[in-house]
């Protein structure tokens, strides 16, 4: 393990990225704490070897790591991640176990390996045409669990729109496309804070309001990173009114995420409650989202500190096993601002997943 210190070098970097990259790729929930437990039905949310989004954003993490240096490793640990799900048969579909989908279409563009397109088709055909709706024609969030019935929250934008979006650009179609420019506007509308640019945790329409109006950290995380994201994956041009919404609706995020970062780097876990605990998973989501933001020029370079900060907090939390301290763990909707406060911290794999992703981008200041 690496000497952690005030000023982070290239091969420091590279060295906290490899020692992720191992505990990622082993973690297991030995003793069952973490497992859920949906009336019988059991989901692992920490194991590597389990085809859930926990897992899909660590894929995606260790593909930008891989596009970036060309780590053999990196990309070992995702071929032989999807070859054994393959194996093992693909899980039911829902809003969360289509986030693999997004780094699988990533890897088809690169390799064209058609085994892959009847994944990316068939999955994609499930979410414009099967994926349960809310009023107005959202995305509702689905999972493994409760039905979410008329429910939109943030997270389904990381992880079912921006690989609808991704697949319809691979394929040519549009239709997808479309999709996927309005679930994005819907989930501002309804998402989106109007007072602080920050967002909340989730609406429904069945009682038409934002639960506990919870300014979650990791939920707000989904967002610093979706939104550059989706202007990439579509290549939407300088002019196009969606692009310039998007960043406007991720400046007005960043500029409040700005004034609540603690002076640790990292921010609470309800953003604007000083009394919550300090959470490191969305403050690596933060920090990439920030610094692809700044490298993109979809924001000044007025929040380079920030996302400096942010990084030099995600460090001091790596331990000696390569784990990411501080992370909640899944985190259901609360109707109380207590709820939040209360989730339990472990490493999770996707702690380790947006500690990659973040250091992966953070390599780029050194180009």
């Amino acid at each position: 393990m690496v000497q952690k210190q005030a000023i982070l070098e290239k091969n420091d970097i590279i060295n906290y990225i490899d020692v992720l990259m191992d505990n990622l790729s082993q973690i297991k929930d030995n003793t069952g704490e973490f497992l859920l437990n949906f009336d019988g039905l059991v989901v692992d949310d920490k194991s590597w070897n389990v085809w859930n989004w926990p897992q899909g954003v660590g894929l995606y993490g260790i593909f930008k790591y891989w596009k970036l240096t060309n780590s053999q490793k990196a990309l070992d640990i995702i071929t032989e991640w999807f070859k054994a799900r393959f194996e093992e048969g693909v899980p039911p579909k829902n809003v969360n176990t289509m986030a693999p989908l997004l780094t699988l279409a990533f890897l088809y563009e690169e390799t064209k390996d058609q085994t892959f397109v009847p994944y990316l088709e068939n999955w994609a055909e499930w979410v414009m045409h099967d994926m349960p709706r809310t009023k107005e024609d959202g995305l509702q969030h689905m999972t493994y669990g409760p039905e979410n019935k008329n429910q939109l929250w943030d997270d389904t934008l990381m992880m079912t729109v921006l690989p609808l979006a991704k697949i319809g650009r691979l394929f040519h179609k549009q239709e997808y496309i479309e999709e996927a420019k309005k679930q994005f506007l819907i989930h501002i509308k309804y998402l989106s804070d109007r007072k602080t640019g920050l967002w909340f945790h989730g609406w429904t329409f069945e009682e038409n309001h934002n639960y506990a109006e919870a300014l979650w950290g990791r939920g707000n995380c989904w967002i610093t990173i979706a939104i550059p994201e989706f202007i990439e994956i579509l290549d939407l041009k300088e002019g196009d009114f969606l692009r310039e919404f998007l960043i406007d609706t991720l400046k007005r995020q960043i500029e409040t995420l700005a004034e609540f970062q603690n002076e640790s780097g990292l921010w609470h876990t309800l953003i604007n409650d000083k009394t919550s605990y300090l959470e490191a998973s969305a403050t690596a989501g933060f920090a990439y989202g920030i610094l692809k933001s700044i490298h993109k020029r979809y924001i000044g370079q007025e929040y380079r500190e920030t996302a400096y900060k942010a990084i030099q907090g995600i460090v001091e939390e790596i331990n000696e096993e390569g784990a990411l301290q501080k992370v909640s763990v899944g985190t259901g909707m609360g109707n109380t601002l207590d709820f939040y406060k209360e989730i339990k911290t472990t490493t999770m794999p996707y702690g380790q997943s947006l500690a990659v992703l973040s250091l992966s981008e953070f390599l780029h200041e050194f180009i």
